[in-house]
């Protein structure tokens, strides 16, 4: 069964789970005002009709090492679509691009590199970012701090 039109509870459900994917089933109902097995219900009907993707977890990146974080602003010299994919397939091959996205203007894509220090960014950058087939040119801006990030969307 998948849900096309979403009510008032399955929006309370998805903004709950995206604040915190480890509430309780037997919570989450009692929050949103119903009983634990519609609840459950809803939550494997919303999962099953694509509106939720997955769960994980938050880690702390520089707990773990990781204690840079890059922009990298990418052109490429053609913006066929062929080329334009062949890059995002290129680029899921490096565990340190966390995010992909393509941008319209004069920037093809911005990536999202985390880094365990300035030098491992740079060895990425000259070993397989700048030397990819099809890039004209990549400018790097460093994160000196995070004030806001939030997990998902807003949802009324």
């Amino acid at each position: 069964m998948t849900r096309s039109r979403l009510d008032k509870i399955d929006k309370n459900i998805l903004k709950i789970l995206q604040e915190d994917g480890r509430v309780t089933n037997v919570d989450l109902a009692k929050s949103v005002g119903i009983s634990a097995p519609p609840c459950l219900r809803r939550v494997r009907v919303l999962q099953e009709s694509g509106y939720i993707k997955g769960y994980f977890a938050k880690v702390d990146p520089v707990k773990l090492g990781f204690g840079v974080n890059v922009y990298a602003m990418v052109t490429l010299k053609s913006q066929a679509e062929s080329d334009l994919v062949n890059f995002e397939s290129y680029i899921t091959e490096f565990d340190m691009v966390r995010e992909c996205h393509m941008l319209a203007g004069d920037v093809d894509f911005m990536l999202k590199v985390v880094a365990k220090s300035w030098d491992d960014y740079q060895e990425f950058l000259t070993a397989h970012l700048t030397s990819a087939p099809n890039v004209v040119s990549v400018k790097s801006s460093l994160s000196i701090r995070s004030s806001k990030s939030l997990p998902g969307i807003p949802i009324e």
